[in-house]
C-alpha cells in the first residue's frame, strides 16, 4: 500500500514538472480592447484589469478608488496612448511602486487627430495652420495592433521568463489572425472607386483605419466640441457632394449632431463602437459596415 501511495507520488511530482508554469501576472490595461490583446498572448497566466469601464469616455476618465488599489498589486500597467493617461499615469506609478508602465503603442508612426491620409476636397480641419494634435485611437489598424501586440510580448516575457516560451507561440498565433483581417480588408476596400472612399463619422477615431485601407473619415465633431448651425450646414452639403449616406457615431458621444446631419442627407446613424471589448469581432462589424456603406 505504501509502495502504491510512492508511486503515485512520484508520478504525480513529474506531472508537475513536465506542467508549464502557471504563475498569474496581475496586468492593468486602459481600455477594453486592450484585454482581449493581452489575454490572447498571455492565456491563463494573467488576469487583466481594466481601468476605463463600457460606455466611459477615455478621455476624460477619473478612476475610482477600488481600481487605484487594484493597482497596488499590478506588475504591468500597459498604457496605449489615450488622454486620461497623462494625468493618471504618474498616479498610478505613486500608487503602485512595483509597477512597470509599457508604452505599448511604442514604434507605431502617430497620425495627425483629423486629415488623415487623403485631403477631402472642401474639406479643412480645424487643426490646419496650427500645431497638430496625434491621434490616440491606435489599436483601429489591424498593422498597427501588430506592434502592440510585439510590445506586450516583450513585456510579459521580462516580467515572467519562465512562461515566454508559451507566450511568443500564443503571440505568433495571434499575428496570424490579425494579418487575416488585415488581409481582409485590403481585398474589401480595393473595390471601392476613388471617388466614394470617405466616410463620415461623429468623433473622429477611424483615422488609423482609413489611413490603412486608403480611405478618408470626414469627422462631424470640431475639436472635441458640437457643431454649430454653419458647420452643421457645411458637413451636410460635403456628405452630399461626397453620395455619403451614413454617419457613424460611437456610444460614448450624443448622437443629437449626427441625427442632424443623417436627417438632412436622407440617410441614416449607424453604430461604430472603437473601444468594444472583442475586437476582432469588432473589426469585423465596423470593417463591413464601412465597406457597405461606400459602395
Amino acid at each position: 500500500m505504501h509502495a502504491m501511495f510512492r508511486i503515485f507520488a512520484a508520478l504525480f511530482a513529474v506531472a508537475l514538472l513536465a506542467a508549464p508554469a502557471r504563475a498569474e501576472l496581475n496586468v492593468a490595461v486602459s481600455i477594453l480592447p486592450q484585454q482581449q490583446f493581452v489575454e490572447e498572448i498571455a492565456g491563463i497566466h494573467a488576469k487583466v484589469t481594466v481601468m476605463v469601464p463600457p460606455g466611459a469616455d477615455p478621455h476624460h476618465y477619473e478612476p475610482k478608488p477600488s481600481q487605484m488599489a487594484q493597482l497596488s498589486t499590478a506588475q504591468l500597467y500597459f498604457a496605449i496612448g489615450v488622454p486620461f493617461e497623462k494625468a493618471w499615469l504618474p498616479r498610478f506609478h505613486d500608487a503602485a511602486k512595483n509597477l512597470t508602465i509599457v508604452d505599448v503603442s511604442a514604434g507605431i508612426h502617430k497620425l495627425p487627430i483629423e486629415g488623415h491620409h487623403h485631403h477631402v476636397e472642401g474639406h479643412h480641419t480645424a487643426h490646419e495652420g496650427h500645431h497638430e494634435t496625434l491621434d490616440p485611437h491606435v489599436w483601429l489598424s489591424p498593422k498597427n495592433v501588430r506592434i502592440i501586440a510585439q510590445n506586450i510580448l516583450e513585456a510579459l516575457s521580462k516580467a515572467d521568463p519562465a512562461n515566454a516560451e508559451r507566450y511568443h507561440k500564443n503571440f505568433t498565433l495571434f499575428c496570424k489572425k490579425i494579418d487575416a483581417l488585415d488581409a481582409e480588408f485590403t481585398e474589401l476596400f480595393a473595390e471601392i472607386p476613388e471617388k466614394k472612399r470617405a466616410f463620415m463619422v461623429f468623433h473622429p477615431s477611424w483615422g488609423y483605419f482609413a489611413n490603412a485601407y486608403g480611405l478618408t473619415q470626414i469627422p462631424v465633431e470640431q475639436q472635441g466640441r458640437e457643431p454649430s448651425p454653419k458647420d452643421l450646414a457645411r458637413l451636410i452639403r460635403l456628405a452630399k457632394e461626397h453620395g455619403i449616406k451614413v454617419v457613424f457615431v460611437q456610444p460614448q458621444f450624443a448622437q443629437r449632431s449626427a441625427a442632424a446631419i443623417a436627417s438632412g442627407i436622407d440617410g441614416k446613424v449607424v453604430p461604430a463602437d472603437p473601444l468594444a471589448r472583442d475586437w476582432f469581432a469588432n473589426m469585423q462589424t465596423v470593417g463591413r459596415a464601412f465597406h457597405k456603406a461606400l459602395r
